[in-house]
């Protein structure tokens, strides 16, 4: 694949990713064909699964699921916990805003605090996107609840953090694959707790693993391979993108209508999202110990000093 080309299509693959288990999560939890604790954990454990495979079937050994790193595995289970959760308290509509707003205050402040500047389009973009989200998910005056509130706030920090984790990382399939397998006792510990309130159903079941599995598992494989080509602002923007994604998907395989109103919304955040991506001026965030080093100005190679009693060179004469 063109390396121009690379960074968008990924980042495309993954938004759409992200999209799916948007709708994968609504269609289990919403029609009760699962609890959200046994999504949760049947969702890592198959993301853990098949990652784990897809890096022995690569490597030819497990070696690089040895690696260390606790940041990776807290955040994946600080979002994927409280997001099952916060979905049986809060709308999807509420639960999107809070989800994706507190998401571009975590991952630009992290930008604007390593020094990433940018631009007056890039703000522009981002204000076009966030007013269109915003008009898209609005409803009349109600208070949410505030648990949920709060647990999608956590969800949203968190990823964020794991998004952030993930740029630069030199293997994404890898450091995902750990991420998910460190993760595992965490869900089936939360499982256990939560075990008097568990159900499930076949349904259920597929689309925790499918979430898992190809959703989830790969698709924040590619998430973080994407990231490699994004400043912390243009990864936090596009995501913006996801609940419009989302509802067009709810569109063509949920029966639901398509209103003017998400048109238009739909419209404004993409658009928006477009002019951050193609804007280019963020300045990327420099490590508080670099420094701009001058360039040395060339100096003569001083002459090997004389030993006492030899004669120099006599005046006039070549060397």
């Amino acid at each position: 694949m063109p390396r121009d080309l690379e960074t968008p299509t990924l980042t495309a693959l993954t938004l759409v990713a992200f999209a799916s288990n948007s709708i994968l999560t609504r269609m289990a939890l919403a029609a009760h064909e699962i609890d959200a604790s046994s999504f949760t954990a049947v969702r890592i454990v198959s993301g853990a699964l098949m990652l784990a495979a897809i890096v022995r079937l690569k490597d030819g050994s497990w070696g690089a699921l040895r690696g260390r790193g606790g940041v990776g595995p807290l955040a994946l289970f600080g979002y994927v916990a409280p997001f099952s959760f916060a979905y049986l308290r809060i709308g999807a509509a509420v639960g999107a805003l809070v989800l994706f707003g507190v998401v571009q205050l975590t991952m630009i402040g992290w930008g604007l605090a390593r020094g990433e500047r940018p631009g007056l389009r890039t703000w522009i973009g981002l204000a076009i996107a966030a007013t269109g989200l915003v008009a898209l998910v609005a409803r009349p005056a109600s208070r949410p609840d505030p648990l949920g509130v709060a647990l999608m706030t956590l969800a949203g920090v968190s990823w964020g953090v794991y998004s952030l984790a993930g740029r630069g990382t030199p293997d994404p399939l890898a450091a995902n694959a750990r991420s998910f397998l460190w993760c595992v006792p965490a869900v089936a510990a939360l499982s256990l707790m939560t075990q008097h309130a568990r159900f499930t159903s076949a349904r259920g079941l597929t689309l925790a693993v499918v979430s898992g599995a190809i959703t989830s598992g790969l698709g924040y494989a590619i998430w973080y391979r994407a990231l490699r080509g994004l400043s912390a602002t243009q990864a936090a923007v596009v995501q913006l993108s996801v609940p419009v994604i989302a509802a067009l998907a709810a569109v063509a395989f949920l029966g639901e209508t398509l209103s003017v109103r998400l048109a238009i919304c739909g419209i404004a955040v993409l658009s928006g999202v477009a002019l951050v991506l193609t804007a280019g001026g963020a300045t990327p965030g420099l490590r508080p110990d670099a420094r701009r080093r001058r360039p040395r100005l060339s100096r003569a190679t001083p002459s090997a000093p004389r030993r006492p009693g030899t004669a120099g060179p006599r005046p006039g004469a070549s060397r």
